[in-house]
């Protein structure tokens, strides 16, 4: 496809808001998605007040601070049937659970639009576990799963789009991965990341660089 703004003989490509309002939807969808660079890949696991678990890919989860330990999600508007959403307002308590190369095509099959009545765990075989007994399912396979309790939903009135604020219950790492300040390097579990809607990717780390002051150079 080629932009209006751009040419086959030069590689700088330039939108303004009306034209990225005149793109075809999906092709705009994934675009945009691109532009914030790459995202945790996270399945979120919820699950109603009857016990039928609810299983999503989610790239949004940001981290919202430490004390108390925040994270927030970015939900779809509900012009398509949310159950997760649903269930995490019914229940308050969810999980986020990295997703590894192992996993990786169960995960992203997981955002097929199933019925309510089809479990995603089922649908595309991975397990079940409650850590600490805790009352939302966690994914087996995960080697990092974040148990969640719901702090408050915020409406983004601009797109219709909620922002979900849960503080964390607990965490299970399946790994030796923690350094001695706290650093969980998350590399080592193979965790990995997505950008757009449907590329995935393994990290490199390049270096970790110390804490900056106004005298370091």
């Amino acid at each position: 496809m080629t932009h209006p703004h751009s040419s086959s003989n030069s590689s700088v490509h330039q939108y303004t808001r009306s034209d990225l309002k005149a793109l075809p939807s999906r092709y705009r969808a994934q675009l945009v998605n691109s532009l914030t660079g790459f995202k945790a890949a996270n399945l979120l696991g919820t699950q109603n007040l009857e016990g039928l678990t609810n299983l999503a890919m989610v790239s949004s989860a940001v981290h919202l601070g430490a004390e108390p330990a925040l994270i927030g999600l970015v939900m779809r508007p509900p012009v398509v049937e949310r159950h997760s959403l649903e269930n995490i307002q019914s229940t308050g308590v969810y999980t986020l659970n990295h997703v590894h190369p192992e996993i990786l095509q169960q995960a992203h099959q997981s955002a097929a639009k199933y019925p309510r009545s089809v479990s995603e765990f089922e649908a595309v075989d991975l397990d079940v576990e409650y850590p600490y007994a805790f009352a939302a399912p966690a994914v087996a396979q995960s080697r990092l799963q974040i148990g969640l309790r719901l702090v408050e939903i915020m409406p983004i009135k601009h797109n219709g789009t909620e922002f979900v604020i849960g503080e964390i219950e607990w965490v299970q790492i399946k790994g030796d991965i923690l350094h001695e300040d706290g650093y969980a390097d998350i590399e080592q579990l193979d965790s990995v990341t997505v950008s757009g809607l449907d590329n995935y990717h393994r990290t490199s780390q390049i270096e970790r660089l110390g804490y900056p002051e106004p005298e370091s150079k």
